[in-house]
């Protein structure tokens, strides 16, 4: 029942034909749909997450926010470790069992990044990934609400993390606030760390939706070809993907 909903709101494909290819690439056969949500996400924003994580970059000291971001990024590493299993990465799950095991010890709890200072650097995995390399296509593009751009696979993927988040199997009320407080908090350390780079993509952009739906493939394309071993690293840093405005990282 849910998908019909959706299916009112796909584009029809047109009839010219180098006009059904561009369609074709733009992968987005919901758009009517995803601009809604893109447009409720994007009010969302900017009059809830963007002010407050303003004010956390301007009044919050640097070094409370990069013990914080560390922190954060350390929380993540025991999901990144088993997506780094499944997808056979087991190089890439040693730096993560590395990295885990000096931060939260030397590290203090994950406040310090003391393994990226002996060359163990931060990447990224997550369950939407981990399909890809099994071989799962990504299906059409998505806007999720709140999550904002995504795929059905990596939709099926968040899903995935969400029921398989270790916290969630602590149980109980005390676990079930602090997964909520981790969630909001990564995602106001998220926005602040993209806080200029989304207002100049905005500034730039003739169809910000457009412009942030082309960034999100790219992005995506690049962190499977790098699982696959199909790329150099980028410059690794302990922080979420850039995600449109207001998101908390899939």
């Amino acid at each position: 029942m849910l998908l019909f909903p959706l299916l009112a709101g796909c584009a029809t494909p047109p009839s010219d034909p180098e006009a059904r290819a561009d369609f074709a690439a733009r992968n987005d056969p919901l758009e009517p749909t995803n601009r809604q949500i893109f447009a409720a996400d994007e009010f969302l924003d900017r009059n809830a997450l963007k002010p407050v994580a303003q004010a956390y970059r301007d009044y919050v000291p640097d070094v409370v926010q990069h013990r914080l971001h560390d922190l954060l990024a350390n929380l993540q590493d025991p999901v990144i470790e088993v997506n780094d299993l499944l997808q056979g990465n087991f190089a890439r799950g040693w730096v993560t069992f590395q990295r885990f095991a000096i931060n939260s010890t030397i590290g203090g709890l994950g406040l310090f990044d003391v393994a990226a200072d002996w060359d163990l650097p931060f990447h990224d995995a997550d369950y939407g990934q981990t399909l890809a390399v099994w071989g799962i296509g990504e299906g059409p593009y998505l806007v999720l609400p709140i999550l904002g751009p995504s795929n059905l696979r990596d939709a099926v993927g968040s899903g995935m993390g969400f029921f398989l988040d270790p916290l969630g199997f602590v149980g109980g009320t005390n676990a079930l606030i602090a997964n909520y407080a981790r969630g909001a908090t990564n995602g106001i350390d998220d926005r602040a760390q993209h806080l200029d780079t989304l207002d100049d993509l905005e500034k730039n952009s003739m169809d910000f939706y457009a412009t942030l739906r082309s960034v999100y493939r790219q992005h995506r394309a690049f962190e499977i070809a790098q699982a696959l071993g199909k790329t150099e690293p980028a410059p690794a840093e302990s922080s979420v993907t850039l995600g449109a405005p207001g998101l908390l990282d899939p």
